[in-house]
């Protein structure tokens, strides 16, 4: 078991730190947003950052390590089941990739990694200036050290992350010095500013939990997180699953989490991040970082691979590992115990199997109540009270007693299916069994001589404090990450229902030791009329909606978003004649709530002009820029005149040939912008065979569709693909291709009418927009 609680001496000079960092991130958030491919990621930031590293080179010349730059441009594509599935395919992409080793050499490296790219229309400085800002630090540092390292690291600063992950698979597949990499640590954002968290690690390599557990000045880890972070369930995802999936290395991914409102926004800006956020990261990354390079683990980690870890922190004091065999023990030997308790104690089984069936019915009671009303914890109460009192000849002081009896025995229910299924997040209810029996048994005598004294709920209430304090630190995390996730996460998704069914998860798992008391006091209707009270307040607030979901204060923004492209629209028939075209505004909501609120302020934007899918024209007919429309199927297309880009699209078939083996195989050139979409709807009977994208296989997307993300960096060239399809012979033809274009900067990303419209919308709502082009041809 490790418990790590280390205050890392730093080098000289560190304690100034913070303020090259806070200008590093200035200087980087001050050209405005960078996508991929425009001037101010691919020039200016990348200037920036090269101008910087040759400062920390020359300033280390004279010391024991060496600094090496390299600027990488890669090249390549490769499929990945985000999103329901899709294909990328990027070109000349920016990556500065910085070689810190001995000056003898090293044979293993470590990698650190960054993104300096943002989203169109935010600054991006929580995601993920600051890491790049952190980093340079960092590698400043190490640089100055007086002792030459143990083993390399390599600084990956990569300029098309938010791409989906294309810079980083360009250098884990295609650098040179991406063979010697042993581990990684990647810094992300999934909030602005606060601490960052280790959400992710591995696969397996117990040694890196480790690592960080020794070495975190600042701890902030929990498997839990982990856990439901690689469930899926949250809709986001990061460069480790590249470097775990393509490079076959194990790494430690943190993120900042705080204040999710303002991520991938206008107001993620460097005044936001606090100079103490900033100061901690950077003490955490260069411990664990000189950590690793120094540590023995590096140079051979293949043989400290197998096995998992259960890690947590303390309130962000101490970090608590334990291999996950170590934990099965425990938890099993925990069970064991409960059971053995239960089975001694429970002279009457009949009443507890009785007590535990009411229970459960009460909460299912609870749980049901409160997602028909979107409430309070009322009836959790009063339910449980009411039917537990149904207990025939059971005295009072018995009923507190055998509820304490089944809140034990069904977290030790929890914790048995966990620890079977091999999930490490099972160390949660192995807490809340341990120490309540501890307790219990440790009081037994007490209870016994006077009964519910003073002393005796002080002495309980000590006993649980440890476990109750962490699983409540638990769910702070859990709503500080959920709450604005569901402000993002499409048009299907109720928050409501779903911030509902946690908040009463989390009422009853709090209460059910607690509930214990209710049982032993002489009276609970002042308990009742107070919750009661709270139950007819928040329900009348809600009724007259007074919680209003959206705010644009400066203090704590919450806005509403809402994406934008003015697009006009092309559809080709089977002969290559224009069949139909129009243009307008195409509108997505991101939150459940669609338009109900904008409609009153921009009458124009109603069910009037809601978008149906069109099922015969790939993904619907619209330009998708992510294939996301599963997620976000209310949409509104607002007539208005047609866009006219200076750079437009120039798409062209090159061939098209029948092969030996029976397929038709089809080859395109398309000239574009930066970002495009490219999706491939086969016709019934006919099917896609190979193509010239990722491993050659074609991945669907769920729909039944394919979907190929491209991007470019500056100076590339045009781009050429092919496909093989089956060829029914059908009268429709084989297959509809459709194609897209985003402007996400300069020139071309504005009009006259998106910008009126831009205007119109409330100050709390933040609408991303751009202009687009869709083409739609069949063969």
């Amino acid at each position: 078991v490790y418990i790590g609680y280390l205050n890392v001496k730093l080098p000289h000079g560190h304690c100034g730190v913070s303020n090259d960092l806070q200008k590093h991130l200035e200087r980087i958030t001050s050209v405005g947003p960078r996508p991929t491919g425009s001037p101010e990621n691919e020039v200016l930031t990348v200037n920036f950052l090269l101008e910087q590293i040759e400062h920390i080179k020359a300033d280390s010349a004279s010391g024991p390590n060496s600094v090496t730059v390299d600027v990488q441009r890669p090249t390549g594509s490769f499929s990945i089941d985000f999103l329901g599935g899709f294909t990328s395919y990027y070109d000349r992409v920016s990556n500065i990739a910085v070689r810190l080793e001995p000056k003898a050499g090293a044979q293993h490296l470590m990698l650190a990694n960054c993104h300096f790219d943002s989203v169109a229309n935010s600054p991006g400085a929580s995601d993920d200036a600051v890491s790049c800002a952190v980093m340079l630090e960092v590698l400043h540092s190490l640089a100055n050290l007086s002792t030459p390292l143990r083993h390399g690291v390599v600084f990956l600063f990569n300029g098309a992350e938010e791409n989906v992950l294309q810079a980083s698979h360009g250098f884990i597949t295609q650098h040179p010095w991406a063979k010697q990499v042993r581990a990684f640590i990647n810094l992300e954002a999934a909030g602005v500013g606060g601490k960052e968290v280790v959400f992710q690690t591995g696969p397996e390599n117990p040694w890196l939990v480790q690592a960080y557990v020794h070495a975190a000045k600042h701890p902030f880890a929990s498997v839990v997180g982990q856990e439901v972070f690689q469930s899926g369930v949250i809709p986001s995802d990061t460069d480790f699953r590249i470097y775990r999936d393509f490079g076959n290395i194990p790494g430690i991914d943190l993120a900042f989490i705080e204040n999710g409102f303002l991520y991938h926004t206008k107001y993620d800006t460097s005044d936001r991040i606090l100079t103490d956020s900033i100061q901690r990261a950077g003490d955490n990354i260069l411990a664990v970082l000189k950590h690793l390079v120094m540590s023995e683990e590096l140079a051979d980690s293949s043989e400290y691979r197998h096995g998992n870890m259960v890690f947590f922190d303390l309130l962000g004091m101490v970090v608590v590992a334990y291999p996950a065999r170590v934990g099965t023990i425990i938890n099993y030997m925990t069970a064991m115990a409960t059971f053995l308790y239960l089975f001694k104690k429970c002279s009457h089984p009949s009443n507890l199997a009785y007590a535990t069936a009411v229970v459960i019915l009460s909460w299912l009671v609870t749980l049901l109540t409160v997602l028909i009303i979107a409430l309070v914890r009322r009836g959790l109460f009063l339910a449980d009270l009411v039917c537990l009192f149904l207990l025939q000849g059971v005295r009072r002081l018995e009923v507190g007693e055998l509820y304490f009896d089944v809140s034990l025995l069904l977290w030790c229910g929890a914790l048995v299916y966990l620890t079977a299924n091999g999930l490490c997040s099972a160390y949660v209810p192995m807490l809340m069994v341990a120490f309540p029996l501890t307790t219990k048994l440790l009081l037994a005598r007490e209870f016994k001589l006077r009964g519910a004294s003073i002393k005796y709920s002080v002495l309980y209430q000590l006993g649980l404090a440890l476990p109750y304090v962490h699983f409540m630190f638990l769910i702070w995390v859990v709503f500080e990450i959920f709450t604005p996730i569901l402000g993002r996460s499409g048009t299907e998704i109720p928050p409501d229902v779903v911030l509902a069914t946690l908040v009463t998860l989390t009422t009853l798992f709090l209460s059910s030791f607690f509930l214990h008391f209710i049982y032993l006091a002489r009276s609970t209707k002042w308990l009742l009329a107070g919750l009661g009270t709270v139950f007819t307040v928040f329900l009348v607030l809600v009724l007259c909606g007074m919680f209003f979901p959206y705010t644009a204060d400066p203090s704590g923004p919450r806005p509403k978003r809402v994406f934008l492209q003015h697009t006009t629209r092309t559809f080709h028939g089977l002969d290559g004649q224009v069949k139909s075209r129009d243009s307008g505004l195409w509108i997505n909501s991101f939150d459940y709530t669609g338009m109900q609120h904008i409609t009153p302020i921009i009458p124009e934007i109603n069910d009037t002009i809601r978008t149906s899918c069109q099922e015969d024209r790939p993904f619907c007919g619209y330009p998708w820029f992510l294939p996301v429309k599963f997620l976000v199927k209310k949409n509104w297309y607002l007539p208005a005149p047609e866009v006219f880009p200076k750079s437009p699209i120039e798409f062209q078939v090159l061939s098209k040939e029948q092969t030996k083996w029976g397929t038709v195989k089809i080859t395109f050139e398309v000239k574009g912008p930066s970002h495009m979409s490219l999706y491939l709807r086969p016709h019934q009977g006919a099917s896609l065979s190979s193509w010239s994208f990722g491993d050659g296989v074609p991945q669907y997307h769920l729909a039944g569709e394919y979907f190929i993300f491209y991007s470019h960096g500056l100076d590339a060239p045009a781009w050429n693909f092919w496909f093989e399809i089956q060829d029914p012979s059908g009268p429709e033809g084989m297959i509809s291709v459709a194609i897209s274009s985003h402007y996400f900067f300069g020139e071309d990303q504005r009009t006259v009418q998106l910008e009126d419209m831009l205007q119109r919308f409330p100050k709390w709502a933040f609408p991303s927009s751009w202009v687009s082009t869709y083409h739609m041809y069949r063969y």
